[in-house]
């Protein structure tokens, strides 16, 4: 995971903070959002209040993360709070892809399905890239696709597509949060920090 902070800062109160864009978290959470809203589209009729919950999800991931960020300037718990919701969020959208596949007799893909290891490996960074991937998948470019001698339709693919992307950001997203508390167990927040560099001040005037 890439580190995230952005422009140092002369103040040594304030630390680097607010550069989100550069977090894999962040990337792979904005290319969630765009995929979730690319998928309601297509397949989840526009008066379902499950595509306004999934889009919602998928923006909430990626709201959290970048405000997350943001608000580490000053308060480090209210990072590792926002961060931790853009958690819950993303699992909560896990629960409706998954819900949308057994809702419509789908495939479920298994956690040793090689097509998980695939489209990592395509590093996709835009829904047209994910978009293309499912296109290749249905046309067999991996190797034939159906189970039980029947053909995958897209929805199939492309929700199994969406999950393993949410399963990457999640296992990131755990290993980011363990970061953050760590971090504040052992720096303390601003209150701390501002102590430190009053106390340090008062001793330099000495």
């Amino acid at each position: 995971m890439k580190g995230g902070h952005g422009v140092e800062k002369n103040n040594s109160i304030i630390p680097p903070h607010g550069g989100y864009r550069k977090l894999k978290t962040f990337q792979l959470g904005q290319l969630i959002y765009d995929v979730t809203v690319r998928f309601s589209d297509r397949y989840i009729d526009k008066y379902s209040r499950t595509r306004d919950q999934m889009v919602q999800a998928a923006r909430s991931g990626v709201q959290n993360i970048a405000e997350g960020s943001q608000a580490s300037a000053t308060s480090k718990k209210t990072e590792l709070k926002l961060t931790s919701v853009a958690r819950a969020s993303l699992e909560e959208l896990r629960l409706d892809y998954e819900d949308y596949l057994r809702q419509h007799r789908l495939r479920l893909w298994e956690k040793d399905e090689p097509l998980r290891k695939e489209l990592v490996a395509q590093k996709c960074v835009t829904s047209d890239d994910v978009a293309r991937w499912v296109v290749q998948v249905k046309k067999g470019v991996y190797g034939p696709y159906g189970h039980n001698g029947h053909d995958g339709r897209y929805e199939e693919i492309s929700a199994n597509a969406v999950l393993v992307l949410i399963g990457v950001a999640c296992s990131l997203l755990d290993r980011q949060i363990a970061s953050l508390a760590s971090n504040f167990t052992n720096e303390g927040g601003f209150s701390e920090r501002l102590y430190r560099v009053r106390s340090q001040t008062r001793r330099n005037q000495l």
